[in-house]
């Protein structure tokens, strides 16, 4: 088993594999996807593709998301729409962690005498979508499809 704490999802690795099969063509060496696959697991930490979906298979539950996918959602309260550009699944079952890229920028900061806005955010969620944690009026700091 790997030290890594956090793993992609198999739809990730999946696409992680066609990407380098086709960043190897391009270098003239032609490897199949199982092969491509197999090389995935082992830069993971595992002997085989079949020991590692078998890792990720029976602990993961489908992620809320997905890589490249357009998402709306509130962020600390305030309405966003945007990209997800980064989906791992967390050891932990039920939590992914993923990176949002807004079509806007979101003010991250209620006071008006300043502001902090953000782009690109990270945050943990769960496959309902939202982080563990709350605003303090109780709301999760990020709630996907709201």
């Amino acid at each position: 088993m790997n030290g890594s704490i956090r793993l992609p999802s198999l739809e990730d690795l999946k696409k992680q594999a066609g990407r380098l099969r086709a960043d190897l063509a391009t270098d003239g060496r032609t490897v199949s996807h199982s092969r491509a696959l197999e090389m995935l697991a082992h830069q993971h930490g595992y002997k085989d593709w079949n020991t590692l979906h078998g890792v990720i298979g029976n602990s993961a539950q489908p992620s809320p998301v997905t890589l490249g996918q357009r998402v709306r959602g509130r962020y600390l309260g305030q309405a966003f729409e945007g990209d997800v550009t980064g989906v791992q699944m967390l050891t932990m079952p039920g939590r992914f962690r993923v990176t949002l890229q807004f079509d806007e920028p979101v003010d991250v900061v209620t006071f008006d005498s300043f502001s902090n806005l953000r782009r690109r955010i990270s945050c943990v969620i769960n496959a309902d979508g939202a982080t563990m944690e709350k605003t303090s009026n109780g709301q999760p700091h990020l709630q996907l499809g709201a």
